[in-house]
């Protein structure tokens, strides 16, 4: 896979997962910053309703650098999905196509009601630099 030019390499796969106990914006995932690790892959994005009889809402946004009206790189955040609806005893698939974060870069999910939703992101972590497992073992 190419991003920017620069060859990447899956070094790693992880699930983000979190219980939305409340209301507020909570971060599922801070990409990392580091020289080697500079994006991620988010292949799927789940939400379930664990609450029998009624629906809620979720909302995920992107928080990073982005340009302002003036053309100005600045801390902005993305919504990506506002007030989704998420029926009872449901689980819904946010993603329909990869999602690529950059460094630093940060999702964030808020429930529209307390104690319902859990959201898990299938991640793919990507390097500049390739790592065999002969390198590793002489670490």
């Amino acid at each position: 896979m190419l991003i920017t030019s620069i060859p990447q390499y899956i070094q790693g796969i992880t699930n983000a997962k979190i219980d939305l106990t409340g209301t507020s914006a909570t971060t599922l995932f801070t990409v990392p910053s580091d020289a080697d690790f500079n994006a991620v892959l988010i292949d799927s994005i789940l939400v379930s309703n664990s609450n029998t009889s009624n629906a809620s809402t979720i909302t995920v946004n992107l928080v990073g650098d982005g340009l302002n009206s003036a053309g100005a790189v600045t801390a902005h955040t993305f919504s990506l999905f506002k007030d989704k609806d998420v029926a009872a005893k449901t689980t819904v698939e946010l993603l329909s196509n990869p999602l690529i974060l950059k460094s630093a870069e940060v999702l964030q999910v808020q429930a529209g009601h307390a104690d319902r939703l859990h959201v898990v992101a299938s991640i793919q972590d990507l390097s500049k630099t390739r790592i065999t497992t002969s390198a590793i073992t002489r670490i």
